[in-house]
């Protein structure tokens, strides 16, 4: 198990610097290649695609009860058959750890 995805994420009332864009960096390599960091470092994103829209539903329906618990939300741009995903913790107007996490623990789910 990636040990991003093994983690909690804490909660984060801003008052602490976002990630750095080194760290963000060093980070993404934690995560599927299929992520991507923004130019500005400030975001993730990854687009997710399937075969038709009850696939797309169950998958949205298991990101958000991994957002629920973490209490970390994503960005979500649904359709038929896909589901863009955005990461940034608003609080910290960049990327946080938590971002990284939920994102290692969407990796984790079946896309099938």
């Amino acid at each position: 198990m990636n040990d991003l995805a093994s983690r909690r994420c804490v909660p984060c009332e801003g008052g602490i610097p976002a990630l750095t864009s080194e760290a963000a960096r060093a980070q993404m390599g934690k995560l599927a290649t299929e992520w991507q960091l923004a130019t500005d470092a400030r975001s993730i994103r990854r687009e997710f695609k399937f075969i038709d829209f009850y696939r797309t539903m169950s998958f949205v329906n298991a990101l958000a009860h991994i957002a629920n618990i973490e209490d970390h939300h994503p960005d979500l741009e649904v359709g038929y058959n896909y589901c863009r995903v955005r990461y940034n913790t608003h609080a910290v107007n960049g990327l946080s750890d938590n971002d990284f996490i939920c994102a290692a623990k969407i990796d984790q789910l079946p896309l099938k």
